[in-house]
Formats: structure tokens, sequence, C-alpha cells
């Protein structure tokens, strides 16, 4: 049951790993601001500039690096999982606590992609505006951590939908072609 090949890439296949794929890149871009801000803010208060902003933004981008990274690292088999049980299960049992896990990650995820959404509804709603150095709406801020929410529960729907017809998850099934490859990397 686990050994069935994955379908071919359709059009909702490929979308799905670019959308991805690109919250990936917009988390390794928030990434590089913060490297580019904590440089500027070095310099500058070398210079005597005002650069306690800098923290407010570095801040959010650290979510925005956290949240929007969540769905292509879960989905690549960079998250931790604990294995050391369903590799010694035989097929069907191991489907069923492969299922079983993604139907509670999905049901615990979700409800964390509701609140967010309701969180920065309500921030939306209220005008709620950043106390600190930067006064912009906090909505603004939170969009990343509704993204990054939405896109995770995405991924483990994406991953138990694959699971329930019969197919390898695709975060075992990329593990074990960089392990074919030699790249074992990503398990230090």
């Amino acid at each position: 049951m686990q050994d069935a090949l994955p379908p071919a890439p359709g059009r909702l296949r490929r979308a799905l790993d670019a959308l991805y794929l690109a919250a990936r890149h917009l988390a390794a871009a928030a990434v590089l601001a913060i490297f580019v801000l904590m440089i500027g803010a070095s310099l500058g208060r070398s210079l005597e500039w005002r650069v306690g902003w800098v923290n407010d933004v570095v801040s959010w981008l650290c979510a925005a690096s956290a949240f929007l990274a969540m769905a292509h690292a879960f989905k690549h088999g960079d998250f931790v999982r604990v294995t050391l049980l369903l590799d010694r299960l035989p097929p069907r049992r191991r489907f069923a606590f492969e299922a079983g896990s993604l139907g509670v990650a999905a049901v615990a995820i979700g409800y964390l992609a509701w609140w967010a959404v309701r969180f920065t509804v309500e921030s939306w709603q209220f005008n709620d505006i950043a106390g600190n150095m930067v006064a912009i709406p906090m909505w603004i801020p939170q969009m990343s951590f509704v993204a990054g929410a939405l896109l995770f529960a995405l991924a483990v729907l994406d991953e138990l939908v694959i699971v329930l017809r019969g197919g390898k998850p695709t975060y075992v099934r990329l593990v074990e072609e960089r392990h074919a490859r030699g790249d074992f990397s990503e398990d230090i």
C-alpha cells in the first residue's frame, strides 16, 4: 500500500508545490532582510543613527521566516519526526498510524490557522496599531502568521490525501531520495 508510485504531476500538484516553494523563498528573503537590517543597525549605532525601529521589524521578520517556511520544511522531511515505531510496523498498521497522525495534525494545525485568521481579522477590525517604534497596523506583520499557518494546514492535508490514496508521504519519499544520493546532511 505504501509502495504506490507517486501520481504524475498534474496541474494542482505543480501549483501546490510552487506555492510551498514560493513561501520558502519569502522565508529566505525575510532571513536575508534580518541580516541586512542587523548589519545596518550595527553600522548605524556606530554612526549614532537612531536604529531602535530595527528591533520591531526584525521581530516581525523572524516570525515571517518561521511561519512561511513551515509548509515547505514539512513536505521535505525537515521536521522532527519520531519514526522509531513507524519503521517497525507492518505496512497496513504503518498506513493506519501515518493516516491517523496526519489526521490529528490536520485538525490541530487547522485550529491554529483558524485562530491565526481570527486574531488577524480582529486586529484589522479594531485598527490595532503596533505600540513600539514602528506604528503600523498590526494585521500587516500578522499576515505572515496567517499565510504560514494556512499553508502548513494545506501541506498536512495534502500529505493526508496522498497517504489515503495509497501513496508514500512526500516527506518520506524525499528523505529516502536524499539518502539514496548519499546526502545525510539534513539528518545531523
